[in-house]
């Protein structure tokens, strides 16, 4: 009797455990189910999105069965109109912007342009460009997330602030031309010097290359979107070759412009990098809901408190760094003083596609929305604009209704206290 009893409480166990999941099995499960809709849909409609096509309704193979479906994208019309006529109107030989959701990786507008080659593959997917400074967001997120660092930190070195030379990145002494500077000032002016400095004498190379991976860099992102991943390549050991990478002074470091926006987004996402977007939903031809989009993160990049740090160094950029200049007309717009907005620019002369190329990545923070962006543009003979102010001109017009509410709030108040 007592075995026989031993024996259906086992088989009910067995059952219990069979219908019961851990929330991180049915988690896990959840991601799959979503990385392998999104791996089909690359496949199949990779070709259509690289050439801005959202064509809807379409026939897809879904998972052996051919159907017709139809296909709602993340795009806002008003959004990828604003960022192509940017474009349109500035001319550069290359450019692209991307506008992501910091929040769910819904990617908002995917523009492109490239004057040399018509009907060519947006610029965004391309994974090419030189990540030049942009880099310098990885070497500092190893430096205050895993070491500590405040954005007061400092560190002294020699030599101006936008050269790299092995005389002044591979020694410690001090001479009367020897400067000290904060880790706020020197990532707001891209201080190349200050960052090899900053990790022979605080980071290892080790950290470099865990964060390179954390924010995407020699790492497969399982998107819908067929992007290229992100390359770099850390020395091992203290070198010359280390300071150019960890400054973004070098061509060995590639990354594509939806990179950029998802290295914006993970730091307004308190250091969560969500995985970029492009369906919301597939619909068959009765209506049933076949895939409803959910966001998914790529990684963790940094702590929520390394993530704060970090926006200090990046909202420097904006009021007294790189790109205080393009960001000045909104920073002094009394309806967008709320917006919180940070952002690291990066230039560096490239080779695919040849010329000199000018990013800018960021992030803005308002009320209801965070919103990433990230810009290039690419010129050979000359500067057409500043890839920031393409940027600052999308925030503005994204926050715009948002910040009209809160203009129509300061007008009521200012009139109730009179």
């Amino acid at each position: 009797m007592g075995s026989a009893l031993t024996c259906f409480g086992l088989a009910v166990l067995s059952l219990v455990l069979t219908f019961w999941e851990s929330p991180e099995t049915k988690e896990l499960k959840r991601v799959q189910e979503i990385h392998e809709v999104r791996g089909l849909i690359s496949q199949q409609l990779g070709p259509q999105l690289l050439h801005n096509e959202w064509q809807s309704p379409v026939e897809l193979n879904w998972f052996g069965d051919s159907k017709k479906v139809d296909v709602t994208y993340t795009i806002d019309p008003e959004l990828q109109a604003e960022a192509e006529k940017l474009l349109r109107l500035h001319k550069p030989d290359y450019g692209a912007i991307v506008v992501m959701d910091a929040v769910t990786g819904k990617v908002k507008a995917l523009a492109s342009i490239n004057r040399k080659e018509e009907n060519s593959a947006n610029l965004a997917f391309r994974g090419t460009f030189p990540a030049a400074s942009i880099f310098k967001i990885v070497t500092a997120s190893a430096a205050v997330d895993k070491h500590g660092l405040s954005p007061d930190s400092i560190v002294m070195f020699n030599g101006s602030n936008h050269t790299l030379y092995r005389k002044n990145v591979m020694t410690s002494s001090k001479n009367r031309w020897t400067r000290e500077m904060t880790l706020r000032e020197a990532f707001a002016r891209s201080v190349n010097t200050f960052f090899g400095r900053l990790t022979f004498e605080k980071l290892k190379p080790s950290d470099i290359e865990e964060y390179a991976i954390r924010f995407g860099f020699n790492k497969h992102i399982q998107s819908d979107l067929p992007f290229d991943p992100g390359f770099t390549d850390v020395p091992k050991e203290e070198s010359f070759e280390l300071a150019e990478i960890v400054s973004g002074y070098n061509r060995v470091t590639t990354m594509s412009p939806i990179q950029g926006a998802m290295i914006a987004a993970a730091v307004a996402e308190d250091g969560v990098m969500k995985v970029p977007y492009i369906v919301d939903q597939v619909r068959d031809e009765e209506g049933k809901i076949l895939f409803q989009a959910e966001p998914v993160a790529a990684a963790v990049a940094l702590s929520p408190e390394g993530a704060d740090r970090l926006k200090v160094l990046m909202e420097a950029t904006i009021t007294s760094g790189t790109s205080r200049r393009s960001f000045k007309p909104l920073m002094k717009d009394r309806r967008f003083k709320e917006l919180e907005v940070g952002g690291k620019t990066g230039s560096l002369t490239g080779t695919n596609p040849r010329g000199k190329t000018d990013w800018f990545v960021g992030y803005a923070i308002g009320e209801k929305d965070k919103l990433a962006v990230a810009a290039i543009t690419v010129n050979v003979d000359y500067w057409t604009v500043k890839s920031s102010h393409l940027a600052q001109s999308m925030f503005k017009k994204h926050f715009k209704e948002e910040y009209v509410e809160t203009a129509r709030r300061l007008s009521e108040s200012s009139e109730s206290s009179n």
